[in-house]
């Protein structure tokens, strides 16, 4: 699996107990398990959650699901 789907579907699985839609940046770190300091791995690379929402822009919201958020997120990052 690549460094993007791992990260991507890690993103995906820290969402799933998340209630969508989400509206503000506030309630998507709120849908992660340990809020914005969650961390997702592959190989040598550690984003948090809290890293990651500095990729996202108001506009973005509201995300609608987990892989609607993830999809944005490696995107912006470049993975």
């Amino acid at each position: 699996m690549s460094v993007k789907d791992e990260i991507h579907s890690q993103i995906v699985g820290g969402l799933a107990n998340g209630t969508f839609p989400v509206n503000t940046p506030e309630e998507l770190f709120a849908a992660f398990p340990d809020g914005a300091a969650t961390t997702c791995k592959s190989g040598d690379l550690v984003v948090s959650a809290g890293d990651a929402g500095k990729l996202l822009k108001a506009s973005d919201f509201p995300f609608k699901n987990a892989k609607q958020v993830a999809d944005v997120i490696v995107e912006r990052a470049g993975l």
